[in-house]
């Protein structure tokens, strides 16, 4: 795929913002505010950063590989899929629609291009990525792995074993994100369970580790790719922990738990899609 200008992405970023809130409004159900605050991240990826092909082969030899581990951010990635490719971009209606291939958490056996994995049981998806990343040192094959997982997810004991087991053997064509964005279904981290300094314990898990400060900025998450790629294939793997704000980029969503799982009402989505201006065009 032909770069793209900071500002060309952000445009991409927007439109998938727009997406996420339709989608979501027209079943009154799904994840709007993760996705939100993830535009940057998955934009950044498919469009920048990802070494990777939408005539979509389930194996992925020679390409990097992306797994969704907090499942529940789907809208967002179903968009950023469509719009780089994978599938026709009005295919996006049939979200969390009875046979849809676009289920609420991503799913296989409706075949759809672009997903390797069903996800959504959180704590899973890192032992998943770590399963292809060695996969691919075995193949020979020098592509990379990515997965995104969420903070709140951070809190399920499977995370940890698979943090244990990628330091020990050293699998380090990996690169793992976390949303750093201290918002969970039933409020914040902190105070349902208090993830305390998240880079001093993977540090001391045995990974690289870098911060993404703000993982709202183009630039910055493009950079924050970019350092984390560089550390890849060096003994260890790597962890970005990417902050963001839930509910990005709609001003009465942002920094709340309370979009994690809520669908706009018409008024609401009304009123958010005029602070997102449509710039690829709706489905």
């Amino acid at each position: 795929m032909e770069k793209q200008s900071i500002e060309q992405l952000q445009k991409v970023c927007t439109q998938l913002r727009r997406d996420v809130l339709r989608m979501v409004h027209a079943v009154q159900s799904g994840h709007p505010g993760a996705p939100l605050g993830c535009a940057e991240f998955f934009v950044a990826l498919y469009f920048d950063q990802l070494h990777h092909n939408p005539d979509f082969k389930m194996d992925g030899a020679g390409e990097d590989l992306f797994f969704l581990s907090n499942g529940h951010l789907s809208a967002g990635w179903y968009s950023v899929l469509a719009r780089s490719g994978y599938f026709p971009v009005e295919e996006l209606k049939t979200f969390r629609k009875l046979n849809s291939r676009l289920q609420g958490h991503p799913a296989t056996h409706e075949h759809l291009p672009g997903i390797r994995v069903a996800s959504g049981s959180l704590g899973q998806g890192l032992s998943v990525a770590l399963g292809a990343a060695q996969a691919k040192k075995l193949n020979g094959d020098d592509r990379l792995v990515y997965i995104l997982m969420g903070d709140g997810e951070l809190q399920e004991g499977q995370v940890w074993e698979a943090a244990m087991y990628a330091a020990h053997y050293g699998v380090d064509n990996l690169i793992a994100t976390v949303d750093y964005n201290g918002q969970q279904i039933d409020g914040p981290t902190s105070k349902v369970m208090d993830l305390k300094n998240l880079k001093a314990k993977w540090e001391a898990f045995g990974w690289e580790v870098i911060e993404t400060k703000n993982g709202n900025d183009m630039k910055s998450v493009i950079e924050g790719l970019e350092l984390a790629k560089s550390l890849a294939g060096k003994g260890k793997p790597v962890m970005n922990l990417l902050y963001t704000e839930m509910g990005y980029g709609v001003d009465f969503m942002v920094g709340t738990h309370k979009w994690h799982g809520s669908p706009p009402n018409d008024e609401q989505l009304a009123k958010a899609l005029g602070q997102l201006e449509e710039t690829l065009g709706d489905y």
